[in-house]
C-alpha cells in the first residue's frame, strides 16, 4: 500500500532524481552558450582563460587574504595569552570564511570553466597538433620527455596521442550534456550515480579543473594503483595544457621528497589506502619538512560505494613489534579444536541420517530434533543443505527452530546437550557447551582451564577474608593474572573455532606463497596487506600450517570513514549507489544524484531462474552458455567466490567451451581478460564486480548478434553488487541481456529468502530439474537482499561508533600536535596545560586539606614554594587559590626560561654576530631528569625572535616525544579494552557504553600524563655544560631530539580485516609492507613493468628548446 502511494506522488511531482536534473539542467545551457563563444578564440586564448579564472579568484579572495596574513603576521611581545588566543580563534573562523566565499566565486565560474574544459576536450580530439606559444611551464614538461609535447622555437606543440598505463591513446573524446550534469553534481560536493560506460573518468575533468584554480589541491581517489596510474596519464594532458600540475602519489615512495612535490600539484591521483596511510605518517613526522600532505580540501572519490561503505570500517593501521609478539597457543590448542570439530562432525552426521530416515518414515516430531541439532551444529555441511532443499524439509526445520526459540529459548539447552559448539551464521558467532569445554579438557587438567574466574565474586572474598593487606595484595594479583591467561586462552580457542568453521579456504581466503590472503568478497581480488583483527588471522595461519606472524603494536590509525570526513568537500561517483543512498547521507552527508544515461539502456534484465539444488542450477548455466556461444555472442558469468569460478570452469572443460577464469588466483591477468572479454563467443568467468572501473567493449559483429551476455550464479547479499554485474552490458545504448540463475541452496536463499519460495515449489509439485521464474519470485529476492543490506548497515554503524570514540581521541592528539609540529601555538598549550595542572594541584590539597601536600608538590613539580600561610590555605577559596599560585608558577618558569635565553645567546653571541653564518642550523644541548635533547635551531631565527625560538623548540619537541609515547601506549590499552567490554553482555550491559566511559577516563588520565611530565621537565631544564659544550653542540642539525626514550622500531603500513562476527575497529594488524621508513623492504610480488622513456645524453640539446646542452639547463641536477 505504501509503495503504491510513492509511486502516486512520484507521478505527479516526480521522484528526486527527477527534481535534481531539472534544477540543473538551464545551467546545462548556460556552459554550452559559453562553448560556443570559445570557438573563435585561438589556442593561446584559450589557455589565457586559466589565468584569467585565477585572477578572479584571487580578487575575489583579497579582502579575506589579508586578514590572514594580518592575523598570521608576527605578534608583539605584548601580546598576551587572552589576546593570543582569541587572534587564533579569528585566524579559523577567517579560514572558515575564506573557504565558504570561495565555493561562491567557484560557483559563478563554473559555466565558463566547464566550457574551457569541453572546448580543450574537442580541440584534441578533433586536432592531431596543437600549437602554442611555449612557456615556462611547457618547457618543463618537454624536459620530462613527456611524449604528448615538444618545443619547436618558441612554440609548444601539444599532441592528441600518449601513452596511458602502457598503451597508447588517442584522445576522442567530448563531454556529452549528461557529463555536464555529472560534472556539477560532483563540484557541488555530492554523489554521481552513472551507468557503466557513461565516461565517468571523463566527467571527473570538469570539477577537477574547476577547483584546481583555487591552488589548495585536488585528490582524485581510486580503488586501486592501477586505476591512479591510468588516469592520471590518460586526463593530464588536458590539464597540462592549461599548465596545470598533475601527479600520482602511488607513483612515489613514501615520505619521499618525490611524493611531497606530488602532493603540491594541482591535482593529485592516487589510491585511498595511499591518501589515508600519508595522513597517519604526516602525524607521526618530527618536523615540518617531513609533512607531505597540505590541507584536505577537496576529494572525488572513484567508485565510492566501494571505499565508503565497503572499506568505510576498514582501520589504516601504523603498527611495530610489540614485546613477546610472536608468544601465542595456536598451535598449542589446534589439535583440541580439530579433535573438537571432528567429534561434532561425526555426532552431526549421525544426527542428520537420523532425520533423514525418521522423515523417511514420515515421523516428522522425531525428525525435527535432530535435524534441528544438525543445523545449529554446522549449518554449512553440504550433506545437510542438500537435504533441506527437499520438499518440506525445510518447513520442519523452521518449525522446530520456532518450538525452541519461544519462551526465551527455555528449551534450547535441551537442543544443545549433544552439542560440542553452537553456530549462529546469521550472526557469525559460535558458542563452546559444556560438552564442548569437558571434551577440550579431557586430557586429566584443571576441570577450570578453560573458564573464567568470577574476578567481582572472589575479590569480595579476599576482602572478607582476615588475611594481612599484603596478602590480599598478593592474592589478588594472582587472581588477575590468572584471569588474564584464560581470557587469552578463551579468546585464542573461539579464534580457532571461527577459522574452522566460518571460514573456507578459495571462499574467504586464499593461500599463496605460503601465506593466508583474504579475498575481497566484492571483488573478488586478492587483498594484499590485510589482515582479519583480533587473533583470527593467526587463528586460519595456524589451521593452513604457514607462519604464525607474530602481533604488532598498533602505532597510528584511522578507518577510511574518519579519514574522508576530514575533507572541506567531498564528492564521488559509481554506478551502484542508489541502493547505499540513505547509509551515505547519515554517516557522510552526502546526496545521491542519479544522472541519466547519454542514450537508452536496451539491455533485456530477465526475471531470475530459481532451482532447487546448485547441482541443476550449475547445469543449467552451462547449457545457456553452450548456447549463447553457439549464437556468437560474448559471456561473462559472474560468481561470487573462487570456489565456484574454479568449479563452473571445469565443467566447461568438460563440455569442451573455450573461457577465461578472473578469480583472486588470477588477478594479474585482468586488464588482459577484460581485453577480450568482449569478442565474439568469449566466454569470462569472473567475480561480480572484476574489472570495476573498466569497461567491457563489444568486438565486431557482438551488436548484432544481441550484445555481451551477463549470467550471474548467485544472487549477492548486496543489491548494488548485482547491478554493477548487470552494468557490464548495456554500456552506451549497446544491446545485451543479464540473468541470474539461484538455487535453495545458495547463502541468501538458506538464510533470508527461501521459505516461501520453497513452499511454493512443494505447493505446486516442482520436481528436480524444474525450474521457476516469475516476476514476484524476483522481487521476493530482492526483498531478501535489502534484509541483509539493512542488517549490514546496523553492523557497520555499530563498529564505527567504537571507531567514533577513537576518532575524537586521535582528532585532540593530532591536533596539539600539529601546534607542536608548527610550533606558532604550541606555548599557548603548554600554558593552559599549567593552569589545569596547578588547578587540580590546588584541588585536590584542598579535598585533603593539607597545606604541607600542597608545598610538597609545587617543589617536586614547579620548584616553587607556595606562598602564605596554612592559615591562608584554609581560608582562601580554591579558585582564589589557584589564581594566585598559578602566577607565581608562570613567574617562576619565566625566569627560568629567560636565564637558558641568556645562556644561549652568551654562549652565541659571536656566530650571531656574523651574518654569513645566520643561515645555519646549530645544537643547543639541554638537560633534565636524566635525559637530554639536542635542539635544532636556526641562528637567523634565534636573533629574530631574542632567543625566544630556544624556549619554543625545546616545547616542540618535548611535546612530540611525550605525545607519541603515551599516544602508543593508550592504542594499546584501548585495543586491550575493546577486547574486555565485550564481556558486559553477560551482565546486561551495553559494551559500547562501557567502552566510551572507560576510555574517556583513560584518556583524561592519559592527558594529564602527558602535561605533567611536559611541565616538570620545562622547570628542570638547563643548558649543558659551559661555554665550550655549548658551542661544540652547535653543529648543523636538522631537527631536535630527545635522547633516553625509546629507540623507534621499524614501522609498518597495513590494513586489518574485520571478519564476521568480529565485536569493534581497532586492534593491531599484522604487517603487510613497511611504510613509514625512508627504506623500504622489497614487495613479495614482482613489481610492475616500468616504462622508460628515451634517454637524453647530457650533452644532447636540452627538449625544452632553449639551445643550451642538457646537462647545462634541466639536467644539471641530474645524476651522472
Amino acid at each position: 500500500m505504501i509503495g503504491m502511494f510513492n509511486k502516486v506522488i512520484q507521478n505527479f511531482f516526480g521522484n528526486k532524481s527527477d527534481r535534481d536534473i531539472k534544477a540543473l539542467l538551464p545551467r546545462v545551457q548556460e556552459i554550452n552558450r559559453f562553448g560556443e563563444s570559445l570557438t573563435g578564440l585561438s589556442n593561446d586564448e584559450l589557455r589565457a582563460k586559466t589565468t584569467e579564472f585565477k585572477a578572479r579568484i584571487a580578487q575575489g579572495l583579497d579582502s579575506l587574504n589579508q586578514q590572514l596574513e594580518a592575523l598570521k603576521a608576527q605578534p608583539g611581545a605584548e601580546e598576551g595569552a587572552e589576546e593570543q588566543a582569541a587572534r587564533f580563534e579569528a585566524y579559523d573562523q577567517t579560514i572558515k570564511e575564506r573557504d565558504k566565499a570561495l565555493e561562491e566565486i567557484l560557483d559563478q565560474i563554473l559555466p565558463e570553466a566547464f566550457a574551457v574544459v569541453k572546448e580543450t576536450a574537442r580541440r584534441f580530439s578533433q586536432n592531431e597538433e596543437l600549437r602554442v606559444s611555449a612557456t615556462a611551464h611547457d618547457r618543463d614538461l618537454a624536459a620530462q620527455s613527456k611524449d604528448f609535447i615538444r618545443i619547436e622555437g618558441a612554440e609548444a606543440v601539444y599532441k592528441n596521442r600518449w601513452t596511458a598505463a602502457g598503451a597508447e591513446v588517442i584522445w576522442n573524446m567530448v563531454h556529452y550534456d549528461v557529463q555536464l550534469l555529472g560534472g556539477m553534481v560532483l563540484h557541488s560536493g555530492k554523489i554521481a550515480e552513472m551507468s557503466t560506460g557513461e565516461g565517468k573518468t571523463l566527467v571527473s575533468t570538469l570539477p577537477a579543473y574547476l577547483n584546481a584554480l583555487t591552488g589548495l589541491g585536488v585528490h582524485i581517489v581510486t580503488v586501486n594503483d592501477y586505476l591512479a596510474r591510468r588516469d592520471s596519464e590518460w586526463n593530464g594532458p588536458i590539464f597540462e595544457f592549461h599548465g596545470l600540475r598533475v601527479d600520482c602519489i602511488d607513483r612515489h615512495r613514501p615520505n619521499s621528497e618525490a611524493r611531497r612535490e606530488a602532493y603540491r600539484a594541482d591535482i593529485t591521483y592516487g589510491t585511498n589506502n595511499e591518501f589515508g596511510f600519508d595522513y597517519l605518517r604526516d602525524n607521526m613526522a618530527h618536523a615540518v619538512d617531513d609533512l607531505v600532505q597540505r590541507k584536505h580540501h577537496y576529494a572525488m572519490v572513484d567508485e565510492v560505494d566501494s571505499v565508503l561503505i565497503d572499506d568505510a570500517r576498514t582501520p589504516l593501521i601504523i603498527s611495530g613489534p610489540v614485546p613477546r609478539g610472536d608468544h601465542h597457543e595456536f598451535h598449542q590448542l589446534k589439535p583440541r579444536i580439530e579433535s573438537l570439530v571432528e567429534s561434532q562432525r561425526r555426532y552431526l552426521n549421525t544426527a542428520l541420517s537420523d532425520a533423514r530416515r525418521l522423515f523417511g518414515e514420515n515421523k516428522l516430531e522425531e525428525a525435527g530434533l535432530p535435524l534441528f541439532r544438525a543445523y545449529r551444529g554446522l549449518p554449512k555441511n553440504k550433506a545437510l543443505i542438500k537435504f533441506l532443499s527437499e520438499p518440506g524439509v525445510k518447513a520442519l526445520l523452521l518449525k522446530t527452530e520456532s518450538y525452541y526459540l519461544q519462551d526465551q529459548q527455555k528449551e534450547m539447552p535441551k537442543a544443545d546437550t549433544e552439542l560440542f559448539f553452537v553456530i549462529d551464521e546469521k550472526n557469525n558467532s559460535i558458542e563452546l557447551t559444556d560438552k564442548g569445554i569437558e571434551h577440550i579438557t579431557s586430557r586429566g587438567e584443571d576441570p577450570n582451564f578453560f573458564v573464567l574466574p568470577d574476578v567481582g565474586a572472589m575479590i569480595a572474598e579476599i576482602e572478607k577474608s582476615n588475611l594481612e593487606a599484603s596478602d590480599k595484595a598478593e592474592q589478588k594479583t594472582v587472581l588477575m593474572q590468572d584471569f588474564q591467561v584464560k581470557s587469552e586462552r578463551i579468546h585464542t580457542i573461539n579464534q580457532l573455532l571461527k577459522a574452522y568453521c566460518l571460514f573456507e579456504r578459495d571462499i574467504e581466503y586464499i593461500v599463496d606463497q605460503n601465506k593466508v590472503k583474504i579475498v575481497d568478497e566484492q571483488t573478488g581480488r586478492v587483498l594484499d596487506g590485510r589482515r582479519y583483527s583480533d587473533g583470527l588471522h593467526q587463528a586460519i595461519e595456524a589451521k593452513e600450517n604457514v607462519k604464525v606472524e607474530a602481533a604488532t603494536q598498533t602505532f597510528a590509525t584511522v578507518t577510511l570513514q574518519n579519514f574522508f570526513r576530514m575533507y572541506h568537500k567531498l564528492a564521488g561517483m559509481t554506478g551502484t549507489a542508489e541502493t547505499e543512498a540513505g547509509e551515505l547521507w547519515e554517516i557522510y552527508k552526502l546526496d545521491v544524484v542519479v544522472v541519466p544515461t547519454h542514450r537508452p539502456i536496451v539491455r533485456k534484465d530477465e526475471e531470475d531462474l530459481v532451482y532447487k539444488t546448485k547441482r541443476e542450477k550449475y547445469a543449467a548455466i552451462i547449457d545457456q552458455v553452450a548456447g549463447l556461444v553457439e549464437a556468437g555472442r560474448p559471456v561473462l558469468v559472474g560468481t561470487t567466490s573462487v570456489e565456484t569460478s574454479e568449479l563452473l570452469s571445469r565443467m566447461m572443460t568438460l563440455r569442451k567451451l573455450k573461457h577465461n577464469v578472473l578469480n583472486a588466483k588470477q588477478h594479474q591477468r585482468e586488464a588482459e581478460i577484460v581485453a577480450e572479454a568482449g569478442r565474439p563467443g568469449n566466454v569470462t568467468i569472473a567475480t561480480n564486480m572484476a574489472g570495476r572501473g573498466t569497461d567491457i567493449k563489444l568486438g565486431p559483429g557482438v551488436q548484432e548478434a544481441g550484445g555481451l551476455a551477463i549470467i550471474g550464479t548467485e544472487r549477492h547479499e548486496s543489491r548494488r553488487v548485482d547491478r554493477q554485474l548487470r552494468g557490464r552490458a548495456g554500456r552506451q545504448g549497446d544491446p545485451g541481456s543479464s540473468i541470474f540463475f539461484v538455487s535453495l541452496e545458495d547463502d541468501l536463499m538458506r538464510l533470508f529468502g527461501s521459505e516461501r519460495i520453497s513452499n511454493i515449489m512443494d505447493r505446486f509439485g516442482y520436481k528436480e530439474g524444474e525450474v521457476i521464474q516469475h516476476s514476484m519470485i524476483t522481487k521476493s529476492i530482492e526483498r531478501a537482499q535489502k534484509k541483509v543490506e539493512e542488517n549490514n548497515f546496523g553492523v557497520r554503524k555499530r563498529l564505527l561508533e567504537y571507531d567514533d570514540v577513537m576518532n575524537a581521541q586521535r582528532e585532540i592528539i593530532y591536533s596539539r600536535r600539529r601546534n607542536a609540529l608548527y610550533g606558532e601555538r604550541v606555548h599557548r598549550d603548554v600554558m593552559n596545560a599549567l593552569a589545569d595542572l596547578v588547578e587540580e594541584t590546588v584541588e585536590r590539597a584542598k579535598n585533603g586539606g593539607d597545606f604541607e601536600s600542597l608545598s610538597l608538590e609545587c617543589l617536586r613539580l614547579f620548584g616553587v614554594q607556595p606562598e602564605g600561610s596554612s592559615q591562608d590555605f584554609e581560608n582562601t577559596k580554591t579558585l582564589a587559590l589557584a589564581e594566585q599560585l598559578l602566577g607565581q608558577v608562570e613567574q617562576e618558569l619565566h625566569r627560568r626560561q629567560s636565564d637558558m635565553i641568556q645562556t644561549v645567546l652568551h654562549h652565541l653571541r659571536d656566530w650571531l654576530a656574523q651574518p654569513d653564518r645566520l643561515q645555519e642550523t646549530v645544537g643547543i644541548p639541554v638537560t633534565f631528569a636524566g635525559r637530554s635533547v639536542q635542539l635544532g635551531v636556526q641562528l637567523q631565527k634565534l636573533r629574530d625572535t631574542g632567543g625566544q625560538a630556544v624556549v619554543t623548540e625545546l616545547e616542540k619537541a618535548l611535546t612530540l616525544f611525550l605525545t607519541d609515547e603515551a599516544w602508543k601506549n593508550h592504542l594499546r590499552d584501548m585495543d586491550d579494552l575493546k577486547q574486555s567490554v565485550q564481556n558486559a553482555v553477560y551482565e546486561q550491559k551495553d559494551p559500547l557504553v562501557i567502552y566510551k566511559m572507560e576510555s574517556f577516563g583513560m584518556f583524561k588520565k592519559m592527558l594529564s600524563e602527558i602535561y605533567q611530565d611536559l611541565l616538570s621537565m620545562l622547570f628542570q631544564a638547563r643548558i649543558q655544560g659551559n661555554e665550550e659544550a655549548v658551542v661544540a653542540g652547535a653543529a648543523p642539525a636538522r631537527r631536535s631530539q630527545v635522547a633516553g626514550g625509546a629507540g623507534s622500531p621499524a614501522l609498518m603500513a597495513s590494513k586489518a580485516e574485520y571478519g564476521p562476527g568480529t565485536a569493534a575497529p581497532a586492534g593491531p594488524s599484522a604487517p603487510a609492507a613497511p611504510a613509514a621508513s625512508a627504506a623500504q623492504a622489497a614487495s613479495a610480488a614482482p613489481p610492475p613493468p616500468l616504462r622508460v622513456g628515451p634517454k637524453i645524453g647530457r650533452n644532447d640539446p636540452c627538449p625544452c628548446g632553449s639551445g643550451r646542452k642538457f646537462k647545462s639547463c634541466h639536467g644539471k641536477d641530474a645524476p651522472e
